[in-house]
């Protein structure tokens, strides 16, 4: 399973954006995709999560109402819409494969190369 995220950059602090992960390969095996993210020096961070039949989401609560998880099951495509972007959200955001709907780490097999996003004005 290969994944690549995409879609991060600069942005202005109230400013939003949409990160991409596609996914290639044995996918079948992987039933739920992940979004994480790490700044520096803190350890990484679960943000949110879906299943690939979209029947099911899990957010942290940290990020509940700015933070939107999405899927196109056609295109093996996960999205992870940003909203109301502050200067703390600058960090690397990685996406991830396993099995378990989960915000552990470890619950996650594969992992992207992860997008930098920089919030700064």
């Amino acid at each position: 399973v290969q994944l690549q995220a995409s879609g991060g950059g600069l942005v202005q602090p109230g400013g939003s954006l949409r990160l991409s992960c596609a996914v290639s390969g044995r996918t079948v095996s992987y039933t739920i995709m992940g979004w994480f993210r790490q700044a520096p020096e803190k350890e990484r961070e679960f943000l949110a999560a879906i299943r690939w039949s979209g029947d099911s989401t899990y957010y942290a609560d940290s990020v509940k109402g700015r933070f939107t998880i999405s899927r196109d099951a056609a295109k093996r495509t996960v999205y992870l819409h940003i909203n109301s972007l502050q200067p703390e959200d600058t960090a690397v955001y990685y996406c991830a494969a396993g099995n378990r709907l989960s915000g552990i780490v470890s619950s996650y097999e594969y992992w992207g190369q992860g997008t930098l996003v920089t919030v700064s004005s």
